[in-house]
């Protein structure tokens, strides 16, 4: 067994069966989670990165072929083996094919399934990737290059379909490195404007004076250094769409014109009076809360209310952690184009899952890149090759370590620390052994030791 526990999903609908199964697992030291049901285990697969997938292939309802299909696409290096009382060669060769490591027919001893375990996790181990799971990495999910199929994405992908086809103008909300501009041009992609430009511009990185002149140009003589007639970008995208980003920085004076554009498809370029007139459809997008900028009299009221017409709001990534392995996957793919593809651990896949990401996907994608450029030499990724916040805690333990003049009983002291940590750990998880072993970073048999020899009495869990 490995240093960290090994986590076990195990979907069976015969009660007795799965209970013993599971039983004897978690007393060779596995964390074992069970699931009556391939709905179940969906549910299940979406909350957590197991390491093991062991299900039934004759299930009610969602049978064990979709779970294991679903369980892959998700996460490629989870080690899947199917249970069946119907074993042939058919099924085993379909099996192979949708990515299973192996399966064991019903009934079966204990030591042979215990035996395809520790034989699937030693290649995990050794190789870094079989080329169905490379297959898997290919498939792609959203509208071009967005990421998700995860309720909220669900939801914006249907908006983006809705709103797409239309002429209508589109402002996009959402936090810092949601993606932004990745659905302006999934928006612009389609649209009957596909063929004509898209044009992109931050209106938070240009300073002040320059930002009217990159968007609406100039002409000759304008001032010092126009030396020629300059288009803007609401001109080059005549035709297209023009994507603003950070509109809720553009100066109040530039509001007036852009409410122009919006309004009556025209302007002048800097310095001459001939109106200029454009079909150019215009996305927005912003982190600031401009119905609050409003309020404060920094935004033009007319013009929100024009560029609010079809909102779309992106959901940070700690609302859509299912999304996370299917992102890694796509950040491991582009830079893993041509050379053999790294391999992410299940215990650094759940920690990158329970990360609050305030940088969201773009965060994501650099932590990522720093550690494949860390886990290269071995073609894996591990929590050792992730950033300081993603290490294992250790907390400082609120009791005094000064040594007494007289001294002090060691043993006796370090027993009922242990003692009164146990104990804590049990009452704060309703007795589980399995959850309060995970509390104290020990393997459940290791906790089940430690009872015995403190004699604490607890439910079998």
């Amino acid at each position: 067994m490995p240093d960290s526990t090994i986590t076990i999903l195990l979907v069976d609908d015969e009660e007795s069966l799965r209970e013993v199964v599971a039983e004897r697992l978690r007393d060779a030291g596995f964390e074992v989670t069970e699931a009556v049901s391939g709905e179940q285990a969906l549910a299940r697969l979406e909350r957590f990165a197991y390491d093991i997938l062991l299900v039934d292939l004759h299930l009610p309802g969602i049978d064990g072929r979709a779970v294991i299909d679903a369980a892959l696409t998700r996460y490629p290096s989870l080690i899947a083996i199917v249970l069946t009382g119907y074993a042939t060669v058919r099924d085993a060769v379909d099996l192979l094919k949708r990515g299973a490591t192996d399966f064991v027919a019903k009934p079966f001893p204990f030591e042979e399934l215990r035996h395809i375990i520790d034989t699937a996790l030693e290649q995990r181990r050794l190789k870094a990737e079989n080329a169905y799971l490379r297959q898997q990495l290919d498939e792609r999910f959203g509208l071009g290059a967005l990421v998700g199929r995860s309720a909220p994405m669900r939801a914006l992908y249907q908006r983006i379909e809705a709103v797409a086809p239309t002429a209508a103008t589109v402002l996009i909300t959402g936090e810092t490195g949601t993606g932004k501009e990745l659905v302006a041009r999934a928006i612009h992609q389609g649209s009957p404007r596909r063929s004509q430009r898209f044009v992109a511009i931050n209106c938070g990185a240009i300073p002040e004076p320059l930002l009217e002149d990159e968007l609406f140009g100039h002409v000759r003589g304008a001032f010092t250094g126009a030396v020629a007639n300059r288009p803007g970008r609401v001109e080059q995208a005549d035709g297209g769409t023009l994507f603003l980003d950070e509109v809720g920085t553009m100066p109040t004076a530039l509001q007036v014109k852009m409410l122009r554009v919006l309004q009556e498809r025209a302007f002048e370029r800097v310095g001459d009076t001939r109106t200029i007139h454009v079909d150019v459809r215009v996305i927005a997008a912003t982190n600031a809360d401009l119905a609050a900028m409003v309020g404060e009299g920094t935004f033009r009221e007319d013009l929100f209310y024009r560029l609010n017409v079809v909102p779309l709001e992106l959901p940070p990534l700690r609302d859509r952690a299912e999304d996370i392995p299917l992102l890694v996957n796509r950040f491991i793919e582009r830079r893993s184009e041509g050379t053999t593809p790294v391999v992410v651990t299940q215990d650094a896949m759940r920690r990158l899952m329970a990360a609050d990401w305030p940088g969201n996907i773009r965060q994501l994608e650099n932590v990522i890149e720093r550690a494949l450029i860390l886990g290269a030499s071995a073609q894996r990724v591990d929590v050792p090759d992730l950033p300081n916040e993603f290490q294992p805690d250790v907390p400082e333990m609120a009791f005094s370590t000064t040594l007494p003049d007289d001294g002090t009983d060691l043993p006796a002291l370090v027993t009922h620390l242990e003692r009164q940590l146990i104990t804590q750990a049990l009452e704060r998880t309703g007795g589980h052994r399995g959850d309060a072993a995970r509390l104290l970073s020990l393997k459940r048999t290791t906790l089940v030791e430690k009872l015995k020899r403190l004699r604490l009495a607890t439910p079998a869990s």
